[in-house]
């Protein structure tokens, strides 16, 4: 069986619309699940036949729903393009446009940019010269900190070098007042000889 002849399409005209895979197809998949055969003497098997017209009504039905998708994607790609045919006049006509107001702006931009370069070029240095001044007074402020960093160093120091003293006199202090109330709690010595006489 020899192939149809393919007519080629021309890109200026519009592509003919797709119609819906049941305007030429009679068969149905659910005709194919429902076929029932006759049986004849040495014919094929029934199961066989019944198996193949089920595995066929699966894929035929598979077929379908693919071709209507393909369908609608293709109208819907037609559509886009049409779409997109008419985007492409807009923007042409846009560039035309845009390409006479970027050449009478050119020159303009041009001067606006370096008037602009010179004015940010002005506020960088101003920007440097007020860093430059905040750096130093900042180092300023660092030296002053660390004078007093010092100075409080010193001071919690000596403090603790205080503390320190008058902790050892506490102690000192405690330790003499212990061995005087050890002292005054020693028992009097009583002498022999009084001893002897009341005995």
């Amino acid at each position: 069986m020899s192939k149809p002849e393919e007519m080629p399409l021309s890109t200026s005209e519009p592509r003919p619309r797709v119609a819906p895979p049941e305007h030429h197809i009679s068969i149905t998949p659910l005709d194919m699940r429902q076929a029932r055969f006759s049986t004849s003497m040495r014919g094929f098997a029934k199961a066989n036949v019944t198996s193949f017209l089920q595995e066929a009504a699966e894929g035929f039905e598979q077929a379908l729903r693919e071709n209507e998708r393909l369908r609608i994607e293709i109208v819907k790609l037609e559509t886009s393009l049409n779409q997109f045919r008419e985007l492409e006049g807009s923007l042409k006509t846009t560039l035309m446009t845009a390409q006479k107001t970027a050449d009478d702006l050119r020159d303009t931009a041009r001067k606006e940019a370096e008037r602009l370069v010179r004015e940010a070029e002005g506020r960088v240095e101003l920007m440097m010269q007020k860093a430059q001044a905040k750096t130093e007074d900042v180092e300023r402020e660092i030296d002053g900190l660390r004078i007093k960093r010092r100075e409080a160093e010193t001071s919690l120091e000596a403090t603790i070098a205080a503390l320190h003293n008058t902790l050892d006199f506490i102690r000192e202090q405690e330790h003499r007042e212990r061995d005087d109330r050890i002292v005054q709690h020693w028992p009097k010595r009583v002498p022999t000889d009084s001893v002897t006489r009341v005995g």
